[in-house]
């Protein structure tokens, strides 16, 4: 049987029910003012660490209280979330540039084969299901209609038809990727290349080489770096998320991504190593890398019990290349 669904709780007792279960308060204004302008269920992704964690029962995975350790502050949950909320915007900015670049070079790539290039299957690969993306598309292209000038003189002067250096500016960037995605491999490195990508196949391990040459693995990085984007863009919880795990074999042969997990990466850590890896090609001398781990010294490490591992940051990540003040 499920179970029935939770009481609604007042403001006021949301705050005594955290109080009941360890939390402490140093302002009971500041917790009426917070709860009030951000929902107790999101703060609750940011207090989970902090409940006490429930003895192992007969080997099943441990579980956690409705306790919290002792000396957990409403305050450390309100720093983690101001952390957190510090870090979607650095991610949104940094993912602004590389959204920009991957539009501009894949309809750079496929523009010069054909304008139309996104109406004709033969320039993917046949698993493709371009049907079903085209028709995305023409909605993301109904969208534009409505109150984009751009998208209307194209159609009133070219009977309806758009380029595709028109449409990557009306596709949502998950549109970008599946066409980066299914582009022939050829193309994809044509494309990853431009941006400063330069896999080497050469030192990778024969299935690994062989799985590469099928397609280009930056085709996942952009699906996962999709999933990161949009969290941020909807407000969700970065810190301690886990995202789709991509592959790290390849792009660990790169100068400056060493340092990425071995395997695969699903933490932050290795999107934010491929935002600052892509910010070195296409915006020299950005001080975004700086601002990140500035973030993570001055803020999250003042916050008790948080640490950058959470997020899979390795030992010494600061001594990595990508992550120095940048020099030409």
């Amino acid at each position: 049987m499920p179970k029935p669904i939770k009481d609604f709780l007042e403001i006021d007792e949301q705050i005594s029910r955290l109080r009941s279960r360890g939390m402490s308060f140093s302002a009971r204004s500041d917790a009426l003012r917070w709860l009030t302008a951000v929902n107790y269920y999101r703060l609750s992704g940011y207090s989970y660490p902090y409940r006490q964690i429930l003895p192992s029962d007969g080997g099943r995975s441990r579980r956690r209280s409705d306790h919290f350790v002792r000396g957990t502050s409403f305050d450390s949950i309100t720093a983690l979330y101001e952390f957190d909320r510090k870090l979607r915007s650095l991610v949104l900015d940094g993912l602004e540039r590389v959204e920009v670049a991957v539009r501009s070079t894949v309809s750079h790539h496929l523009g010069r084969q054909n304008p139309l290039a996104h109406e004709d299957p033969a320039l993917f690969r046949p698993t493709f299901d371009h049907a079903s993306w085209w028709r995305t598309a023409e909605r993301r292209l109904s969208r534009a209609r409505r109150h984009s000038e751009f998208v209307k003189h194209h159609e009133q002067e070219y009977g309806g038809k758009v380029p595709i250096w028109v449409l990557v500016e009306v596709l949502d960037f998950a549109d970008v990727s599946r066409l980066y995605d299914d582009m022939l491999t050829v193309d994809q490195y044509a494309a990853a290349e431009s941006l400063g990508i330069r896999v080497d196949t050469s030192i990778l391990s024969k299935s690994q080489r062989a799985k590469a040459l099928k397609g280009h693995p930056f085709a996942r990085w952009l699906e996962q770096l999709t999933v990161v984007r949009n969290t941020a863009a909807h407000h969700g919880r970065l810190w301690n998320h886990k995202f789709p795990p991509v592959s790290t074999a390849a792009f660990r042969t790169l100068p400056g991504l060493e340092d990425l997990p071995d395997g695969q990466s699903e933490r932050l850590y290795g999107a934010l190593c491929m935002i600052a890896f892509e910010l070195r090609t296409l915006s020299p001398g950005s001080k975004w890398p700086t601002k990140v781990s500035r973030l993570i010294r001055q803020d999250l490490r003042s916050i008790p019990g948080r640490t950058e591992t959470e997020m899979g940051f390795p030992d010494r990540w600061e001594q990595q290349v990508l992550w120095r003040p940048y020099s030409s």
